[in-house]
This record gives C-alpha cells, structure tokens and sequence, in this order.
C-alpha cells in the first residue's frame, strides 16, 4: 500500500506494535445515545440496557495504564444530524468539476475537526429489524423528500404516513427489482450455484439490487456518491443493506484487485467510454478473473430505447459499438445479451492479455510493475489493464469459500485454520454476553481492524452483514476477505469513514489502538465511532490494558455505559479472585 502522496509507507506486524502486556481486555461498549431523551420526544426515549455486572480484576499490569483528562462533549447543532467529514457539501466549491472530484474524499484537516456529538434527526427511533427494513423505514430517521418526489415515478420510494416504502422500482426496472434479477440469473446461471458470492452496485440508488441479491446469496457492497440525489446510502443502510459512500473519478476505489465477482450499473450515468475509459478500467480491476460486469440502460437495447435517451440510434449505436471495442480491448467477452440488460465476463486467464498486450502500440497498454495492483487508498486511477496474477485464477468459486489465496503469506494454511477457530469461540463469548448479537437487534456490523474476516465469517448463519476494513497502513490481507466470499475496504481510522450518521448497529474492534495509537487521535477514532454508530448501538472493543481506562473515559465523556467481563478463556466470576490473562470489559 502507498500514502496518499505516492510515497511508500512501511507496514509493520501488528504484533510488532503491540504493547507487551500480560493482561488483555476486550471492551463491549452499550451504546446509549445521549442519555436517552435529550434529541427525541419523551415517547421516543432510547435507554441502554445493561448487558452483564461489572467484573473488576485484582491484578496489576506490568506498565502504568494511559490515563487522560475526562472531558463532557458537547452536542453539535442540528444542522450536523447527516454530517460526513470527508465528502461535505459545504466543501464541495474547494475542488474542481472536472470528472466530479469534488464528490471524491476531501476530509477536513485537523483544526477543522469536530470535537461533538451528532444528533439524530428530531423524531428519531429504532430502525424496523430486518426483513421487513428492507421494504420500509421510518421517515424521521431518513427525512428527505426531494428524493421521494423526483424518483415517485420510477418507483424507488414513496412516502406512506409515518414511513417510506420501497417498491423495488427503478429506472430500467418498472417490473420490480425481483423480476429484473430473475431475467440476470437466466443470462447469468452462475448467480444460482455458489460461483458468484459478491457484488458491487455503481450508482446504486437506494440499492434495491443489493438487497434483492441478499435473498439469493450474493453479499452486494452498494456504491454511491453524496449527491444531488439526497442520502442515497443512508437509505440503503437504513434499510440494512451493505452500502458505502464512493464514486469512480480520479481515485482507485478502496477495494483490492480481483475483488467482486460480478459488478452492476443500472442506468447510473457513468460515461464509461470517455477519459479513455478509465473507469471501466476500475470496474476491470476490481473484478475476479471470469468475474461479469452487467449494464442496463444507455446504449444496450438502444435499437429501441433511442427515443427515450433524446439522442438519435445513429449516436446510440455509435456509443454501443465504442463501448463493445473497448471491453474487448480489456478482454472481456460479450456473454448474454436480453431486452435491456447485458453481460459482459472477463477473461478468466491470461492468453488473451498475452495476445493483445504484446503489440506495443495496443490501448490501453499493461500496467507496469511500479504501482501494486492492490494499492487502493488515495491512489490515482491511470488508463492501463491490471492483468492478473496466475495464482489468483486458481481460486475456486463455491465449492472452497473458506479457501484463501496465497497472498496474505502467513507461511501456512495452520494459521489461517487457527485464526478461523479462534474467531467461532470468541462469536460465541460474545453472543452470550450480548445477546443482542444474532437477533434481529443487531444487523449492520463493521469490523474495524480485521485482518482475515474471522469474526465476520463465524456469524456468517447470522440474519447480520460485516463490513471489514482492513487499514491502508496494516499488512494488505482484504484480498482474503473477498476470497472468503465476504465483503471489506480498506480505510485510514486516522480520518472519518465513508458512511452516514448513524448506520452500523455494532462496531468491533480487535488491537486498533495498539496498532494505530501512533498515528491517530484515540479521541477521534472514539468520536468517529459515536458518529457512525445508531441510538442504543454497540461497540465491541479488544484491546490492551494499556488503553482501557483511556477508552473508558473518553467514552464516558460521550455518554456511552461501560461494563468489564471475563474473555471467552477467562474463568467463572468469583468474589476476590484474581482473574486470567484477558479481560472482557463492557461499556
């Protein structure tokens, strides 16, 4: 991975920054949004429930834990109750157009930070569990009505009462999403037998796709920018649909290569064939070799669809045939074709690169070695092919899901089975002291400091999503996350997530502070959680000695309750009895 100034950057084990400790605890953090009543009417009070009594421990570390000055954050004003830092409208005039960079990352800098809380919306309450939140959601959380007036005749959404309902509509779906999947999975029959797990949606609206193909067993990362659209990701979060802020302008998306197996846009207005198609650049090499890419809309079934786009068929076959020229110049072939959708599948191995890509003068040209096809955070497109790496061709879809490919270099396949069996124990713990974790309380969860999605794959069978982020600065092993069949991207905690106020119900943290304490405010990354965390949320907390009483503070100055528990190896809780080596602390 490289910093965002091109520079390369050193990425130490995370055992090597680790503090030498002989206790460790892990912090369960109920989250009570600001004491209950102070931005919701009385009948809309949210309290935290306590989880599990306080365990203290008897024991002395080694070294003095970190200690801080408690400090009360204020509330910030109304006008912050959808504050994203790093993709701010109000910041929006400091960038240029030019391929909408504007609408790309440009967080604040330090002094511009915001040392308060986020309200929520007036009128704010729970979100409706999952299912039914996938057809419905309460208007207060989501007050927007530009959108539901300039979509309510494409059927996104509509306003009913209290709540907004979601139809399943969309521009080039009028029949409902369901029936525009079900044509896809006649051109695609991979979508039936396990070969496509994951998915990404460019442009994706409220991102009825995504949660239509979690019914089918495909796990779909929903990708939008803020826009002129209003919160199209708050919806689909709010909704319970894996969906992250992010647009395909000047900067790689944060996803390694050979990423998603399969990847949708649906009308989404990306001018794929301009800049020397750049972005389908993107969408290539974020793609699984034999990975599909699958677009409705504009030009594909422009023989009889011209008279809608204001254009003519003599342009609308023009721009059809520069876009079918330039996918076969990237090596991808035309694989199904029906009414309006199209499917495209890249080459899933290297003869057809090796054969195009030997003449010189061919475009777009092979990426030199100088960039790592994984490099993904603040890291500038360029106009060439990632060709894939051999060894990523050998990866079997569906039948080994478990199965990681050879880059995350532990020395052998013992201590990927290991870090998997330490993952089902810890799941466990954890669902008996938040019981929460499994039911329908709990549904958008993000593993803050993952390395090989263990935690997300041990509650897999759980009615839940985990977005895991791996950091840019931490060894690169996302690329065995998406292996696993599930989902991550990579992220700097040093800066604000690219997500909504209050979107994810659970956040975990397994050594982020011991890892990245160096770099990052722990204040910040603390703030940054309450952000992004809902009303009565948790935050699930692993970490040193060292931290603990810091952390606690800090979150005590946030209004969130602590409490502290034996790990899933600790011993039953007696009256003055010295505890084991690792600590369960909830707060």
């Amino acid at each position: 991975m490289k910093h965002k100034d091109g520079k390369p950057v050193f990425h130490p084990d995370k055992k090597s920054r680790a503090v030498p400790m002989a206790i460790m605890f892990v912090v369960l953090c109920g989250f009570s949004f600001y004491l209950g009543g102070i931005y919701c009417t009385e009948k809309d009070k949210i309290g935290a429930k306590d989880v599990a009594k306080v365990v203290s421990s008897s024991k002395e570390s080694s070294t003095a834990p970190l200690q801080i000055k408690p400090t009360a954050f204020p509330e910030c004003s109304s006008d912050y109750q959808d504050y994203t830092p790093c993709t701010d409208p109000k910041r929006w005039k400091k960038y240029g157009n030019h391929r909408l960079t504007f609408m790309e990352r440009h967080c604040p800098p330090v002094f511009e930070r915001k040392q308060c809380l986020i309200p929520p919306p007036d009128g704010y309450k729970p979100p409706i569990k999952w299912p039914k939140s996938r057809d419905q959601c309460w208007y207060r959380n989501v007050p927007y009505d530009w959108i539901n007036k300039q979509k309510s005749n494409q059927n996104w959404l509509r306003k009913e009462g209290d709540k907004f309902l979601f139809p399943g509509g969309g521009t080039m779906f009028p029949r409902g999403v369901g029936a525009y999947v079900d044509l896809m999975q006649d051109l695609i029959p991979e979508m039936k037998d396990g070969t496509i797990r994951t998915a990404i949606d460019t442009g994706c609206g409220v991102a009825s796709w995504g949660g239509d193909l979690l019914d089918r067993g495909i796990l779909t990362v929903s990708l939008a920018p803020r826009d002129n659209h209003e919160a199209q990701v708050q919806f689909a979060l709010e909704r319970g649909i894996p969906a992250i802020l992010g647009i395909i302008s000047t900067q790689r998306l944060p996803f390694p290569s050979n990423a998603f197996d399969m990847a949708h846009c649906s009308r989404c207005l990306i001018p794929w064939t301009e800049f020397g198609g750049i972005y389908l650049l993107e969408v290539h090499r974020i793609l699984r070799p034999g990975g599909f890419w699958v677009l409705s809309g504009p030009p594909v079934n422009y023989e009889n669809r011209w008279r809608g786009w204001n254009t003519t068929v003599e342009e609308q076959k023009s721009d059809y045939d520069k876009l079918q020229e330039l996918l076969t110049s990237m090596c991808f072939k035309l694989y199904d074709k029906k009414d309006d959708i199209a499917v495209w599948q890249k080459a899933s191995d290297n003869s057809c690169y090796s054969k195009k890509l030997a003449n010189t003068d061919a475009y777009p040209p092979k990426c030199d070695d100088s960039l790592e096809p994984d490099s993904a955070w603040y890291t500038p497109l360029r106009p060439c092919v990632v060709v894939p790496s051999p060894k990523n061709q050998e990866i079997s879809h569906g039948v080994h899901p478990q199965m990681a490919r050879e880059i995350f270099l532990v020395g052998s396949a013992s201590v990927f089975k290991h870090d998997d069996s330490k993952w089902k124990i810890r799941a466990k713990h954890y669902k008996k002291l938040l019981p929460a974790l499994g039911s329908d309380k709990i549904r958008n969860i993000m593993d803050m400091n993952t390395v090989y999605g263990g935690f997300a794959a041990a509650v897999i069978d759980d009615p839940l999503w985990v977005m895991n982020v791996v950091s840019s600065y931490a060894a690169n092993t996302l690329p065995v996350v998406f292996d696993r069949g599930l989902i991550g991207t990579f992220h700097d905690w040093c800066e604000a997530f690219s997500t909504y106020p209050r979107t994810y119900d659970l956040l975990h943290l397994d050594g982020l502070f011991t890892a990245e304490s160096h770099r990052c405010d722990m204040k910040n990354v603390l703030l940054e959680m309450d952000r992004i965390l809902r009303p009565t949320g948790y935050a699930v907390i692993r970490e040193s000695s060292y931290f603990v009483d810091a952390i606690s503070t800090i979150a005590k100055g946030m209004r969130w309750s602590c409490r502290k528990e034996n790990t899933e190896y600790g011993v039953e809780k007696e009256k003055d009895i010295d505890l084991p080596e690792e600590t369960l602390v909830l707060l």
